[in-house]
């Protein structure tokens, strides 16, 4: 387990960008393997609230009494995901929404990516209906073009994303693209980006009891998810197909042809 600040490129060569503990555990696991390593899963809301600070609505469904002890329980879970898939946990000191006011920026991420060597693939949240997710994409795509470096790719996160009706099947890209419900955030990217499928995985038997077993490590999440999302952890549920795009901006995609 490791925290910023970094002195050094770290040798990861994907690094996986999860807004919150427990999201590119419901995102990824089983799409982990495929990705070339090392690999670190960093949470960017991942620091501690002040002392004393009661838990937000989110973590009092879990049932804790304070910010500080939801943080320390679920970067114990994280911890313990993130050994089981392999993968270094990573945190940036920067409390959950909740308990920052005025909702700032992640600003903090930027520390991280502008240390990375060349070539390290950096993966995002597409940010369906979630918009921490969505200001992780956007921080991420902005520091990165500032960097000189390549567009990060974009993963749909789960179960947000999984709610369309198409998600398991060949059409759910063509789905996003029209759908008002779930496709905002991919239609967000269309507009300037050509975006490629790179993985698609839909989790056969085995590896969706591998991906149920480092999802359960999340527990204390599992209460609050269940309001909005409703049976998600269902075995043919949204968790069980993953996907991966590429992103290339339009002005380059046409220039090159």
């Amino acid at each position: 387990m490791s925290s910023l600040p970094i002195s050094e490129p770290p040798p990861w060569r994907t690094v996986i960008l999860s807004p919150h503990f427990d999201d590119a555990v419901l995102s990824l696991a089983g799409l982990l393997p495929e990705l070339p390593g090392p690999t670190a899963v960093v949470t960017v809301h991942g620091g501690a609230p002040d002392a004393g600070v009661p838990a937000s609505g989110w973590d009092d469904l879990g049932g804790f009494s304070t910010g500080a002890e939801a943080h320390r329980v679920r970067r114990a879970e994280d911890a313990r995901a993130c050994a089981l898939l392999g993968v270094e946990q990573v945190t940036i000191d920067h409390p959950d929404g909740p308990y920052v006011e005025g909702g700032l920026q992640p600003t903090a991420l930027d520390t991280l990516l502008r240390s990375l060597a060349p070539g390290t693939r950096v993966l995002t949240p597409l940010g369906t209906n979630q918009r921490d997710h969505r200001a992780v994409r956007l921080r991420a795509m902005r520091v990165l073009a500032e960097t000189g470096a390549a567009a990060p790719w974009v993963y749909a996160d789960l179960p947000y994303t999984g709610h369309l009706p198409e998600w398991d099947t060949a059409q759910a890209c063509e789905a996003l693209a029209e759908s008002e419900a779930y496709g905002l955030a991919y239609q967000e990217l269309r507009r300037d980006h050509r975006l490629t499928v790179r993985h698609e995985l839909r989790l056969d038997d085995d590896r969706w009891a591998a991906k149920r077993e480092a999802v359960l490590c999340h527990a204390s999440q599992l209460a609050a998810l269940v309001p909005g999302h409703g049976d998600f952890l269902v075995r043919n549920g949204p968790l069980r197909t993953e996907r991966i795009w590429s992103l290339e901006p339009l002005a380059t995609a046409d220039a090159s042809r």
